[in-house]
């Protein structure tokens, strides 16, 4: 019965919580979105950052409804009945019927808790509660922004694939042009143009799979935000050289600390609450006290209809001790074990602390070397320009063949992409080092 109405409780409290019963607005949409625009988007309108909220809403309930057995429980109990036959009682070993047909009872009763384990342990572990919940929550929030930052810098890889795939394409069609005039004027044979045309079709066709790549990038994105289906694409907005100056923005010789991790910090909750577990199998030794009042009003009448024109009432007060004094060894067994789950917890500590080393110093390596890739690739791309433009000059004047333009073009064009590949990388691979530190957060 107890279960049942704190399960009842539970139910009322999250359907009347006026968070949930709100209305929810509906979904905006947004005009321009840098990184920041869309990681508080996310965190507003994240699907799986929402179910958190509302855990930690039915969380705040669970705890208040357990709390709630502090106070004074008052129930009323009513019956009425009815004898179809009067009962029949034993007096000097003759049979006599004895009571009234008709009785009716309501009994009020008030219980006062003055000292139960249960209640012990729910107001100890509160806090620790309400914390892991919200602990949760952070965890959600900081995945969702390395989700988010990671897909936001995809798409602008990709952007930035199709803006070089676009200048590449002109360069083409311009060689492809020069090339079919000599060849109609008749200074070169065919070969010169059909190179042309196979570099311009593989180029375009490079640039209609980085489109269809930027659509389907564009939607993990709408679904990493909560953004709406309906909404067209999340209007991004960048700054290029801003991204580049973010990119070595990161101190490479700070160390990990174990409390700045989310996971950290939930274990150390965790660790509160097997102390408190353990403590509320020790209290299973002392009895429980409770103090109740009940008043019941009586009715009794041979004849129905006078049934409540006489109360013959009665009430009573007192106090309830349960102890409980032997369960088999129940109680010892139970406190070993809380004992054994808590000395697991501390190496639960060791573990984590390992993982976290590992993770940083994965992350560290993969940054360095993703940072020395892109400083090398930018060099790359400088001079794979100054190569293109050299051999552009020595072909209009004839010192160069057209092969040594096509192949220059090439360069160019894949030291061009594999720059902007080491960006991503780079600003990944930057954001698993602030996770692995812990220095990433929700706070925009």
């Amino acid at each position: 019965m107890k279960r049942a109405f704190y399960f009842l409780a539970v139910a009322c409290g999250i359907l009347l919580s006026p968070q949930l019963y709100a209305q929810q607005p509906a979904d905006s949409v947004l005009t321009s979105a840098t990184l920041q625009d869309c990681i508080r988007y996310a965190l507003s309108h994240q699907p799986v950052l929402r179910q958190s909220r509302i855990d930690e809403a039915i969380t705040d309930r669970t705890v208040k409804s357990k709390l709630a057995d502090w106070y004074p429980q008052v129930n009323l109990d009513y019956n009425i009945q009815h004898y179809l036959e009067l009962p029949t009682s034993i007096f000097g070993g003759n049979p006599t019927k004895v009571g009234v047909a008709n009785t009716s009872t309501a009994q009020f009763g008030l219980n006062q808790n003055i000292f139960t384990r249960d209640l012990l342990l729910a107001s100890n572990t509160a806090k620790d509660v309400r914390k892991q919940s919200q602990q949760n929550t952070v965890r959600n929030q900081i995945d969702v922004v390395a989700s988010v930052s990671k897909a936001y810098y995809d798409i602008l890889l990709t952007n930035q694939q199709i803006r070089v795939l676009d200048e590449d394409i002109l360069r083409l069609e311009r060689s492809l042009k020069d090339a079919r005039n000599q060849y109609e004027s008749g200074t070169v044979d065919k070969i010169d143009f059909k190179r042309a045309t196979i570099s311009l079709n593989n180029a375009r066709a490079q640039q209609k799979s980085a489109r269809e790549l930027l659509t389907a990038k564009q939607v993990y994105l709408k679904q990493l935000m909560g953004y709406p289906d309906n909404a067209g694409a999340v209007p991004l907005v960048y700054d290029t050289a801003q991204m580049v100056q973010q990119v070595a923005g990161e101190d490479t010789t700070l160390t990990a600390n174990y409390q700045n991790r989310i996971e950290y910090q939930q274990l150390q909750t965790q660790q509160s609450l097997q102390k408190a577990n353990l403590q509320y199998n020790k209290w299973s030794f002392l009895p429980s006290l409770s103090a109740f009042v009940n008043y019941s009003f009586a009715w009794q009448n041979q004849s129905f209809s006078k049934l409540y024109s006489t109360d013959y009432p009665n009430s009573l007060l007192g106090l309830k001790l349960s102890l409980p004094i032997f369960q088999g060894g129940k109680r010892i067994h139970n406190i070993k074990m809380a004992e054994l789950q808590l000395q697991r917890t501390d190496w639960d500590f060791t573990t984590l602390k390992n993982q976290i080393n590992t993770q940083y110093a994965q992350a560290l390596a993969t940054y360095k070397s993703n940072l020395n890739d892109f400083m090398t690739l930018k060099e790359n791309m400088a001079m794979a320009q100054d190569v293109y433009n050299m051999l552009q000059l020595q072909y209009k004047e004839g010192i160069k063949t057209y092969l040594d333009v096509l192949i220059s073009e090439t360069d160019l064009r894949t030291a061009q992409l594999s720059y902007y590949n080491a960006m991503y990388q780079v600003l990944s691979s930057k954001i698993d080092l602030q996770k692995a530190l812990g220095t990433l957060t929700a706070n925009y």
